[in-house]
């Protein structure tokens, strides 16, 4: 079979180009040329560009029958939690995380517990030997495994595997590292990935076999390579938390098939990661008694409420006061240090401020507002909250407290974990004489000066 000609195709306008030039000789855009491969146009069959789904006749939306997709359950109930349910047949998920923070450990541990409950898997990797997989796998109790492994970098020999051996799941670990003969840019480069995970997306619609992509990230964090890669997928997961740390979060960003945000809670033992059926335990500190600078809040990840505990540290700084938040908004915290010194009376300008978010978890709603306010409030007064206290709420710049959305599951969860007295915004105040909230103390507040005031009538 002739070797196909690679082409420079423009992203602006779409020009080619038979070698790579910096300037785009169509519309004149710099740096927009991006390897790809010419093809006869006559040519139609495995065509590059066939669509990534089956093709089918024009239809209204009420003639087309809806049915919900069945999952497989992968033996991981946190996975299972982050997935919507389990692994979608013909569904790709692309997964991401700092190296060494456990993506090939969880996978290896699902692939097997899928093994053993009758599935046909596939372990392709690219980075490591056969030898180190069964390694780890030893290492893991998985001992008598027979998860199928193909140590393989060259994406035809991989796609040919896949219709050879024709598996319910495989994992192709990590996409950075599979090149295609189409092109001769280096395994890792834009144009690889991209071409690689188009070709097995490709093949995962047209058999009905799961494909798990593992990527790469890069120092800030996100993903590596093309953007393109996530919006191709079905569904991408990010591991966060702390390498020092023995607790991982596995978050969804984006999920066709299930909920976005939702996040499941692992621990990192000797045998691999194990789910953590109480994650709220882990975000908060034991402390014997209350301390000044903390606050324990109810976030909610997905459809899963936890109580994260809020700590704050106010000193006194030099001309040029810091700002430091670990797990939360750093320029939010900036706005919330001015709606405390306009609104409350609270004056921190002369002072460093650092908020961290117990056990590495990461908050990015607003609802985290009122309890990083009381935290910062408590360790400037040097005087801690009240026993089993727990606020959350979003405060305004005019000093307003909105509410949270879902309020009821959050008091409900902080009911259950034995908590007495919550500050919650009025409109997420429950009905009356209702059981769930038994024990607990509920105070509603309008403003942020009357949370304060609040507060220091409880101390």
């Amino acid at each position: 079979m002739a070797k196909e000609k690679t082409i420079f195709v423009c992203n602006d306008c779409g020009g080619t180009s038979a070698k790579w030039l910096g300037k785009c000789p169509a519309c004149g855009a710099w740096n927009s040329l991006i390897e790809s491969v010419a093809e006869p146009v006559a040519s139609t069959r495995n065509n590059r560009f066939a669509s990534l789904a089956r093709t089918a006749e024009v239809a209204t939306l009420g003639e087309i029958e809806a049915s919900d997709f069945e999952r497989t359950p992968t033996g991981q109930d946190e996975l299972d939690r982050v997935l919507g349910g389990g692994i979608v047949e013909g569904g790709v998920v692309l997964i991401g995380g700092d190296p060494g923070i456990g993506k090939s450990t969880l996978l290896l541990q699902a692939l097997d517990s899928l093994q053993r409950s009758g599935q046909k898997t596939l372990y392709v990797t690219g980075e490591e030997s056969g030898a180190q997989v069964a390694l780890r796998a030893r290492r893991l109790g998985l001992d008598g495994s027979q998860v199928q492994v193909l140590a393989e970098i060259q994406l035809e020999k991989i796609l040919h595997m896949l219709d050879a051996a024709k598996p319910d799941i495989a994992v192709i670990d990590s996409i950075q590292t599979v090149y295609s003969d189409q092109l001769t840019s280096a395994p890792g480069s834009v144009a690889q990935v991209r071409e690689c995970a188009a070709h097995l997306t490709r093949a995962a619609k047209a058999s009905g076999v799961a494909v798990v992509l593992v990527g790469h990230v890069t120092k800030e964090g996100a993903l590596a390579g093309p953007r393109v890669l996530e919006h191709m997928v079905d569904t991408v997961l990010y591991f966060e938390g702390d390498t020092h740390s023995s607790f991982r979060l596995v978050r969804a960003i984006k999920n066709r098939f299930g909920a976005v945000n939702e996040i499941g809670v692992f621990a990192m033992t000797e045998r691999g990661l194990k789910g953590v059926s109480n994650p709220s335990a882990i975000f908060l500190s034991q402390h014997s008694e209350p301390v000044p600078g903390s606050c324990v809040m109810v976030t909610l990840e997905g459809t899963r409420p936890m109580l994260v505990e809020i700590q704050a540290l106010v000193d006194t700084g030099g001309p040029s006061p810091r700002r430091l938040s670990v797990g939360l908004d750093r320029d939010r915290l900036a706005m919330l240090l001015a709606v405390l010194h306009r609104h409350a009376g609270v004056n921190c300008m002369d002072q460093d401020v650092f908020v961290n978010a117990v056990g590495g978890v990461r908050i990015s709603e607003p609802a985290a507002d009122l309890a990083v306010m009381l935290a910062i409030t408590s360790s400037l007064r040097g005087k801690a909250l009240p026993k089993g206290f727990i606020a959350f709420g979003e405060v305004g710049l005019a000093g307003e407290v909105r509410p949270a959305p879902r309020g009821q599951e959050r008091l409900k969860e902080a009911a259950k974990l034995g908590f007495s007295v919550a500050v919650v915004p009025k409109a997420n105040l429950p009905k009356k004489n209702d059981k769930a909230f038994e024990g607990l103390t509920i105070h509603p507040v309008e403003r942020i000066e009357d949370a304060m005031e609040l507060v220091r009538g409880l101390g």
